[in-house]
């Protein structure tokens, strides 16, 4: 197959979704999709809408930017009130509501806040202005962290003194695994994020299927990808069988990207980490070790106001399927786009954003 060609084959996406019909389900099953990218391809292709009615698909906890809690949002914000601070970041976070305030909103006040589409260009940027102190706002998961971890080894063996990284990296696999211990999660399978895997291989979720008898596929990002994996976990849950398959095949291997995984060790260490909608889980971020803290702004003191969250607002309900999207009585009303109210609304990858933008909702408009 040619990627972006017969990976978006209408026919064959077709003939897939025939073969799940023809599977005979008898009762529904929830398929929980943990990847930002899968949620925004699922609703752009329309792909519910050609699934048998048992099928269902929820989203989880898988967009950087909505599992980003209101106190990181507040640090750096309270860092951009430093005269001698740029906040440099990628473009959905400067839309994030914090306690009070948004990075867009202490521009619009004077700060200096900078998008960049790489902690790169913001080390770039860093260099050419030594006379500032240039705070990279490190959000993603272990795709992510194994790029910041090259940043930051550039930085220091170039001594770019200037440049510092605040860190809400989340590693998946913890939070997955707090995900599925919960009561009220209902989960029958789950399709594993393809970049994630990539980087991690598919043994660190080996876990989900031997201990909580949930069926995982690895899934790549296309129409025919996603529909192939859907089926994959159909087939499993007919024959009553649990385990990590691999539909990303042309990317993904077993023991995923060992160089990567040993840039991250080299740089990080796992930390408590609060993630929207969870709290804090242990062991499910990564710091910087001790060995790099100058690059690390953590350790720049700032006065931090307490914490606040949107009572009305049910992004954390929408992160642990407990919730569609348009069950949140803020969603497409009060919180669009436009003017978001919550996480999930501002990332392109966010569950809220996705339905808004190509689901056939009322969106009071």
């Amino acid at each position: 197959m040619e990627p972006l060609t017969d990976f978006r084959d209408a026919h064959v996406v077709r003939q897939i979704a025939q073969e799940i019909a023809h599977l005979g389900l008898c009762s529904p099953v929830r398929l929980m999709e943990v990847c930002g990218g899968h949620t925004a391809a699922i609703y752009r292709h329309a792909l519910h809408d050609l699934l048998p009615p048992e099928v269902k698909l929820i989203s989880g906890p898988g967009c950087p930017v909505c599992v980003t809690s209101n106190d990181f949002i507040d640090q750096a914000i309270s860092l951009s009130t430093l005269p001698d601070v740029s906040i440099t970041t990628f473009g959905d976070l400067i839309r994030v509501p914090g306690s009070t305030r948004s990075l867009a909103d202490m521009r619009a006040r004077g700060a200096d806040v900078r998008v960049f589409y790489s902690s790169a260009d913001a080390l770039e940027w860093a260099k050419a202005h030594a006379e500032r102190i240039v705070v990279f706002m490190g959000i993603g998961f272990e795709t992510t962290a194994c790029t910041l971890a090259a940043t930051l080894a550039e930085a220091a063996r170039t001594k770019i003194g200037n440049f510092r990284l605040l860190s809400a990296l989340k590693t998946m696999p913890e939070a997955l695994r707090i995900l599925f211990a919960a009561p009220d999660v209902q989960v029958d399978g789950l399709i594993l994020p393809g970049h994630v895997t990539t980087i991690v291989g598919l043994d660190a979720f080996e876990f989900i299927a031997r201990d909580f008898s949930i069926p995982c596929v690895v899934s790549g990002f296309e129409p025919v990808d996603l529909m192939e994996t859907i089926l994959m976990l159909c087939r499993q849950i007919a024959e009553e069988r649990a385990v990590v398959e691999n539909q990303y095949r042309r990317v993904v291997r077993k023991q995923g990207n060992v160089r990567a995984q040993e840039v991250i060790r080299e740089m990080f260490e796992p930390c408590n980490m609060p993630w929207r909608g969870f709290g804090v889980i242990p062991e499910s971020g990564l710091r910087l070790r001790t060995t790099y803290s100058q690059w690390d702004a953590a350790n720049i003191s700032v006065e931090l106001e307490p914490p606040q969250e949107d009572a009305a607002c049910r992004c954390g309900d929408v992160l642990r399927g407990r919730i569609h999207p348009t069950q949140c009585p803020l969603f497409g009303e009060v919180c669009t786009p436009d003017t978001p109210r919550g996480a999930c609304m501002v990332s392109a990858e966010g569950a809220c954003s996705a339905v808004y933008h190509f689901s056939p909702v009322n969106h009071g408009r």
